[in-house]
Order: structure tokens, then sequence, then C-alpha cells
């Protein structure tokens, strides 16, 4: 039996998720913002033989989440925890209030998330938190400076938990998927390489947290290109993602 937490469920990778895992004797506590997206993520994966509870909480209320988390734990205590709520700007115009939100909900969202979990898994010395991050982490894109530097602090401070809480049996894995098609990647108005489904980058991920990897960084090719961008002088890197 597993017992799975995940924020963000209610559409894109979060929903995906809790498709994948879905199946008799799996316990699903999904949570997001829409609660009618999240009732039909939570009616397919019943389908499927989960057991689902869901509840709408907006992961910047610290306690609310944090209450909901310690209470799901008392109905099937955690395996895996998945932080996955997140926003980005979507094509919109860089504005300091909506930078701030991006920052509040990848950022502070994402530790809301892993503290309470990580005090359950800490004292009972198991349990694995995933947490989901970008390749967008790997360098600022002029289109989303907000929304690459909150993945960036996500990324980092995951690769640094994952070290400290190693010798109390709890895994930490940071995930950074490229482009995946979901009802915020839809509103872009640029080129995305790589794009893929969220069905497709949730096996992805689903296979890498199983094997326990540190950092889940797909499509590969397009891991690669940002990983050899890096390698080049800022000015030909400048140019090369102003068309991403």
């Amino acid at each position: 039996m597993q017992s799975i937490l995940i924020t963000g469920a209610s559409s894109g990778i979060g929903a995906s998720l809790a498709e994948s895992y879905a199946k008799e004797g799996v316990f699903l506590a999904l949570t997001g913002r829409n609660m009618a997206r999240l009732e039909d993520v939570a009616e397919r994966c019943r389908k499927l033989g989960a057991e689902v509870i869901v509840s709408g909480i907006d992961v910047r209320d610290k306690e609310k989440l944090c209450d909901w988390i310690f209470a799901c734990d008392k109905i099937r205590k955690l395996d895996l925890v998945i932080a996955n709520a997140g926003i980005s700007n979507a094509g919109r115009e860089t504005k300091e209030e909506f930078d701030r939100e991006i920052f509040a909900i990848n950022f502070d969202g994402a530790l809301n998330t892993v503290y309470p979990a990580l005090k359950l898994m800490r004292e009972r010395k198991c349990g694995q938190i995933a947490i989901i991050s970008s390749l967008a982490a790997f360098h600022g894109f002029p289109r989303s400076p907000a929304y690459s530097a909150s993945k960036a602090a996500v990324k980092t401070f995951g690769e640094a938990l994952r070290n400290r809480v190693k010798k109390d049996n709890v895994k930490i894995n940071v995930v950074c998927p490229g482009f995946v098609r979901t009802p915020l990647t839809d509103k872009n108005p640029y080129f995305m390489p790589f794009i893929m489904s969220p069905e497709k980058a949730a096996k992805i991920i689903q296979h890498g947290l199983e094997k326990n990897k540190g950092l889940i960084a797909f499509p590969k090719r397009f891991y690669f290109v940002i990983w050899v961008l890096r390698l080049f002088p800022a000015r030909i890197i400048e140019f090369i993602t102003s068309f991403v």
C-alpha cells in the first residue's frame, strides 16, 4: 500500500501524477485551488481503484496546509509528498505584484509543503519528498524572470536538503521538467521547444522517484541544451534565450 499527497493536483503535472499513481491500495491526498477540477481528477483516480480525499487549499496558507498534511498523515502515514503547486508568467507582462505572487506560491508554497512533511518523516525515519522545479532553474529566461528565479531557489533548496536529511532516511528529489502542455503553458505566446504531454511527464517523474534520483531533469535533449548553454559567454546566452 502507498500513501501519496500532491499539491497543485487540479490540472497539469499534478493531475497526471495523481492518475499515474492511482490504483487499488493507493491512498491519494490531493489539494488545489480549483475544487471543480480537483473533484474531476479525484473521481478519475477513484475509478482506477484509489482511495482519494481532496481539499481546496492555497499553498500560501501555511497553517491550513500544515494542519491538512498532519490530518492526512493520521488517516494513512504519508510515504510520498509531492510539492507541485506553482504558477508562471504564462505570457503575462512582468509586474511586481504578480512576480511576488509567483514567489509566494512557487517558493513559499513549496516550503509550506515540505516542512510539515519533513517533520513527520524525520520522526519515523522514512519517507520521500519530491519538489517540482523546472529547467528554467538553470538559467534566467527574459520572458519569466520571477518564475526562473523561484524555480532556481526551489532547486537549490531541494538539492541541499537531500544531503542534509539523508541520515534520517528521508529521500528528497528535485524534479526539473521542460515545457509541459498544461493550462498555464497553453497561454504562452512564444515557442516552447520539446514540449511534452503531462501524462508523459508524470511517467518520467514516477520512474525517477522510484529510482530515488536526486535530480530528475527532462526532456534529456532540452536538458543537454540548457547545460551546454551555460558554457557560452554571457552575450551569446542572452541572444539565444531571447527566443525562449
